[in-house]
């Protein structure tokens, strides 16, 4: 099983650490378009730190995020699960998992970044800001970059598993896998229902995605079909709705009621 995660827009800063080695990061096929989009950040932000901010959709009290990004190449690196914070991170809180879960964590999640393409938890990156959106002078558009630098390296991670596909869209524009692997790909939505209503609510989404996470790390359990997924969350508690297969997977729906 592949669980994949969307980054967070903040991040933690770390005080001290080793700079970034593109070369020691999992995926190794990436390190080109990683140096491609990583240079092209940096020098952006070295160079015109205003039209960075514009690129970066900055305002005018956020210059510190322009300073930190032309200090890359440099700045102090830790494991990309100290790094990623927000809601959904401090659902899962990756610190507190027993040791079992911490490594069932370490080889079956990935976080999707608009700087490395795809990171692993124990991956040591650095503090940087650059959204999934954004357009680099020299490079274009990240997406665009990634979704030309991806295929092989995802389809190659996935393996003969399945793929739990937690992503935003905007990050899901990065990758999005075959029909060929339709079968073996469940996305997650999460429904907040209240007085008989339901609607997507960005916390209670976030949160329980980042719970889910914790708790199939902790239970151990492997699924390889989104059925057998949705069998498994229900399992552990949670009310799942499953969708009709289609060309990019299934949706499951997981229904809660309060935080």
């Amino acid at each position: 099983m592949l669980i994949l995660l969307p980054p967070s827009e903040g991040k933690a800063v770390p005080r001290r650490g080793q700079p970034l080695d593109l070369a020691a990061l999992s995926s190794p096929a990436l390190t080109g378009a990683r140096r491609e989009v990583l240079d092209a950040l940096v020098t952006l932000c070295r160079e015109d730190p205003a039209k960075a901010a514009e690129v970066l959709g900055l305002s005018a009290g956020q210059a510190d995020l322009v300073e930190r990004n032309a200090g890359l190449p440099d700045a102090p690196s830790a494991r990309a699960d100290r790094i990623y914070t927000g809601v959904l991170y401090d659902a899962l809180d990756v610190a507190t998992l027993s040791a079992a879960a911490k490594r069932r964590a370490s080889a079956r999640v990935a976080v999707a970044s608009s700087l490395f393409g795809t990171v692993r938890l124990g991956d040591r990156i650095p503090s940087y800001r650059l959204s999934g959106d954004a357009s680099l002078p020299g490079v274009g558009p990240v997406a665009a970059l990634w979704r030309e630098a991806l295929p092989t390296v995802m389809t190659e991670a996935l393996g003969r598993g399945l793929l739990v596909d937690l992503r935003s869209g905007m990050y899901a524009n990065f990758w999005r896998p075959g029909p060929e692997l339709a079968t073996r790909v469940a996305t997650v939505r999460v429904l907040h229902e209240h007085n008989g209503t339901r609607k997507v609510v960005s916390h209670f989404n976030k949160a329980t995605k980042g719970r889910i996470v914790r708790a199939l790390l902790e239970d151990g359990a492997d699924p390889r079909t989104p059925a057998a997924f949705a069998d498994t969350l229900r399992r552990l508690g949670w009310t799942v709705e499953v969708g009709a297969p289609g060309r990019t997977g299934t949706q499951l729906d997981v229904v809660v009621g309060e935080l």
